[in-house]
């Protein structure tokens, strides 16, 4: 006969293990999309979507580029950022570049001594790219964006993309 002390504590001690768990709101996952070859993986904080978006803001079909236009990898919906008196601090790197590796542009730290944000004003953040010289016609670069929360450190995104400029 099994002892009902037992019998009792495993289901209550997996009800308390998948209550804990739940109440942690932690996210993790990873997203690519094939028209674009944008992929992104996330940590912590919770991402609904992720756009190369062109210079009039449409989602993007492909990574082709024009010369001398601006574009933008776009994160949509995030949420779950540590807060400090009630104000999220993104941080987000960009990184392009050519195919040897060389850096055409980069950023460290694009909200560097930012005074924080309401967390409803940070739910969308862009990463704008301006296709110019030191970029050439013919030629794909490869761009790196993280996010990243000052805050709660194990927050964190990142994508990555190649770009055809035409």
């Amino acid at each position: 006969m099994k002892n009902p002390k037992t019998t009792l504590a495993t289901p209550l001690l997996v009800l308390l293990s998948c209550l804990i768990f739940a109440g942690c709101n932690y996210s993790k996952g990873a997203k690519k999309d094939l028209l674009t070859g944008l992929s992104f993986n996330y940590n912590g904080f919770v991402v609904q979507d992720m756009a190369l978006v062109d210079p009039e803001n449409n989602r993007m079909t492909d990574n082709k580029v024009k010369l001398n236009s601006e574009i933008a990898i776009v994160a949509l919906g995030i949420n779950n950022y540590g807060l400090k008196d009630g104000k999220a601090f993104p941080g987000m790197s960009l990184l392009v570049t050519d195919t040897k590796g060389t850096p055409v542009l980069k950023a460290d730290d694009l909200f560097s001594g930012d005074q924080g944000h309401p967390p409803a004003d940070a739910t969308e953040l862009r990463g704008k790219i301006t296709i110019a010289q030191p970029m050439a016609a013919g030629q794909t670069y490869h761009v790196k964006l993280r996010i990243w929360d000052k805050v709660k450190a194990d927050n964190e995104l990142n994508a990555e993309t190649d770009l055809v400029v035409q």
